[in-house]
């Protein structure tokens, strides 16, 4: 033994025998332990390594370390091997990235590996000790977000593509269920007269609960607790609840902790979604903001049924609007705070050097951009949008649209793209270009049940058809200023009756609740809003051609989308910035992101906040404010009283109500720049840019 080693044991007992000890010690160490020869075979494993690995011990010793590698890396991982037994060194954990180990069931887990060679203690092996890093809190806690995000997201496909309100009450509960890996979900909906709970869905409901039974609306009922306080509920143990009587079916069974939401339909209660988990305290913060984000989209889903039973054509489309605009402000915000957090966590020293790590924050990210995506196309259907043309490469977008058709749409459908070479961009909202050719799909979809070709085409066109010419109703019009974008299907074609019809709003064939009529009514409007036309050809069994006309930008440049911002000077450091938020995490989430550029941040929660520090002295540069802000104060007036005191402020607007800039963008000065949530950093640096752009050329 070292003499060091040797003096570190003195004052151990003198009947321990040291071999027993270090035995132990090797059995009882927490991370896996392989000792390795120079061959690559394992000598000995420890107990932790069997767990973490899924071999006996008896399995291990003898089999070479390849083995625990993914195949795909194996050749990588023998030159790393050879190399290292040229010269083996210890190396620590945390030195290397992307490490990954395959168990014996085939299943991959992340791993951070230390080596430490024993050749100058006499023997020819390496102490490999093997850790899951998969128990790390922030990986936990990245992998947790991304797949909320995730189950938002599919919900949120089901949300839109569903038109039966059932559908989506009794998925709700299998999705929470799923998403928290939990035994029991349950929608409670309260009858008309509000006296009774009826459970309208659930997944492992106890005994004495199914679909349709009734639960009196007392205060001492679980969901007529959560309605009494109306807010989420979270039970951390059943056995020590004293707010309101725990059914004994619950316990029986051995449920322990639970979470509840209201569900609200325009400001009232009308429902309860729960969980229930056999584990204590379960449910945290983010566990509640995901099953409020679930219920916000359910309740909005049954809002959007029972309006479509009530309302006549006239009110459909306004109605429409209003919910779609609910579902944007919540789904806004929340994506905002997801998609800064990932931001924050992409950042972390601690991960920069982790690729799985960096790979999953990548993923959840994407994920909450498909959640964003999904928003725009909510608005796109309420025509509650403000337009912002901008030179667009048609032939990126048609690549991008039929990626994600191929992964949503039936697999019997085949999807082609042919984008002419030199096609010159379009001029167009690219956003509403893109939920205009999705309208378009999702009813060629509907057109070939049973499978066959969607084709889109883009192209510089020739000379315009006549009836093109009319509907522009320009006489100088010439096929040279647009580009024609095709979408044919190979489906089960139009009548000329039909094809007639098809643009006027509330029009469909589609049976009752598969259709709301205003898809190509919906795209009509965009297309006309953007100086341009479309045409429809079509016959009964031989397919359907749609073809949209966008004009092209008057002067030729590449689109805006491949090229940074020009003439905007970046935001300069120090700049002194008030920001006003109501939402405390949103709030977090923007302040962040102005330190990261360099901003001194104050922070008001209101209105009235907001204007206390709006004093001369206060110096502010800079204001970034949400634009509701609560029942007493609008952002937009705020804005302007803060303009009124003083005139140098630099104003940007944010929102997740697309009609709120809508009206901003009609009503408010030029120089104030407006930004949609959910955004990034970037997005906030441009806003943020723009404004003090607007306020010196003022």
């Amino acid at each position: 033994m070292e003499p060091r080693l040797r003096d570190a044991m003195l004052d151990l007992p003198p009947d321990i025998d040291e071999g027993a000890l270090f035995r132990s010690l090797f059995l009882a160490y927490p991370d896996a332990l392989l000792l390795v020869g120079r061959d690559g075979r394992i000598a000995l494993a420890n107990p932790a390594a069997s767990t973490l690995l899924g071999y006996s011990t008896a399995e291990l010793a003898g089999l070479n370390v390849d083995a625990l590698v993914p195949e795909g890396i194996r050749p990588r991982h023998a030159s790393y091997r050879e190399a290292y037994n040229r010269a083996p060194r210890a190396r620590p954990m945390g030195t290397q990235t992307g490490l990954v180990a395959k168990r014996r069931d085939g299943t991959e887990v992340m791993v951070e590996i230390a080596l430490s060679p024993l050749p100058s203690h006499g023997l020819p092996l390496v102490v490999a000790a093997i850790r899951d890093v998969g128990d790390y809190p922030r990986v936990k806690e990245a992998l947790r977000r991304a797949r909320y995000s995730e189950y938002l997201a599919k919900l949120g496909r089901l949300a839109v593509d569903s038109r039966d309100p059932q559908v989506l009450l009794e998925q709700v509960p299998a999705i929470a269920a799923e998403a928290f890996q939990v035994e029991v979900a349950a929608v409670f909906l309260l009858d008309d007269n509000r006296l009774a709970f009826r459970i309208a869905s659930g997944i492992g409901l106890a005994r004495g609960e199914a679909v349709g039974t009734r639960i009196p609306n007392r205060v001492d009922t679980p969901p007529g607790f959560v309605l009494s306080q109306g807010r989420p509920i979270v039970v951390a143990d059943y056995r020590a609840e004293t707010r309101f009587l725990v059914p004994r079916a619950y316990v029986d069974v051995g449920l322990v902790s639970a979470l509840a939401v209201p569900l609200s339909d325009r400001g009232r209660i009308v429902g309860v979604l729960t969980v229930r988990s056999h584990q204590p305290k379960r449910f945290g913060d983010d566990e509640i903001r995901f099953l409020e984000s679930l219920s916000n989209l359910l309740a909005s889903g049954l809002q959007r049924a029972q309006g479509e039973e009530a309302l006549n054509h006239a009110q459909r489309l306004e109605s429409v609007g209003q919910l779609t605009g609910g579902i944007a402000h919540d789904f806004n915000n929340l994506l905002t705070v997801i998609l800064g957090n990932l931001h924050v966590l992409e950042e972390l020293p601690d991960l920069a050097q982790h690729e799985r790590a960096q790979q999953l924050v990548g993923a959840a990210t994407r994920a909450s951009r498909r959640g964003a995506e999904l928003t725009g196309k909510l608005l796109a259907f309420s025509r509650r949008q403000v337009l912002q043309p901008m030179p667009t490469d048609v032939g990126l977008l048609l690549s991008s649209l039929a990626d994600m058709l191929r992964r949503t749409l039936d697999q019997r459908i085949r999807i082609e793209i042919d984008a002419a070479p030199a096609c010159p961009p379009v001029l167009a909202d690219p956003g509403q270009l893109e939920s205009a050719l999705l309208n378009i799909a999702i009813n060629a979809r509907d057109a070939m049940p049973d499978g066959g070709l969607l084709r889109f085409r883009c192209a510089a066109h020739g000379a315009l058809p006549a009836e093109i010419h009319r509907e522009l109703g320009d006489p100088q019009a010439t096929g040279e200023h647009f580009v024609a974008i095709s979408v044919a299907d190979s489906g089960t074609g139009m009548s000329d009756e039909v094809r007639e019809r098809a643009f006027e709003p509330f029009f469909t064939t589609k049976e009752a609740g598969r259709g709301t009529g205003l898809g190509l009514s919906t795209v009509y409007g965009f297309v006309k809003q953007s100086r341009g036309a479309v045409a429809i050809d079509s016959s009964p069994g031989l397919g359907t051609t749609v073809t949209l006309y966008i004009p092209r930008p008057q002067q030729s440049r590449k689109p805006a989308l491949e090229e940074p911002d020009i003439g905007l000077e970046p935001v300069p450091p120090g700049l002194r910035v008030l920001l006003v938020e109501d939402d405390a995490e949103v709030g977090q989430v923007v302040h962040r992101f102005l330190e990261a550029l360099g901003c001194v941040v104050t922070t008001a929660g209101s209105g009235e906040q907001a204007l206390l520090a709006l004093v001369p002295d206060g110096a502010f540069e800079a204001m970034v404010s949400d634009i509701a802000l609560g029942p007493r104060m609008r952002g937009t007036q705020l804005a302007a009283e803060a303009a009124r005191r003083l005139p140098r402020l630099a104003i940007v607007l944010m929102s997740g109500f697309s009609a709120d800039l809508l009206d901003a963008d009609r009503d408010c000065p030029p120089e104030w720049a407006l930004l949609q949530k959910p955004f990034g950093q970037s997005e906030l640096s441009r806003a943020l840019a723009t404004a003090l752009a607007g306020r010196d050329a003022s």
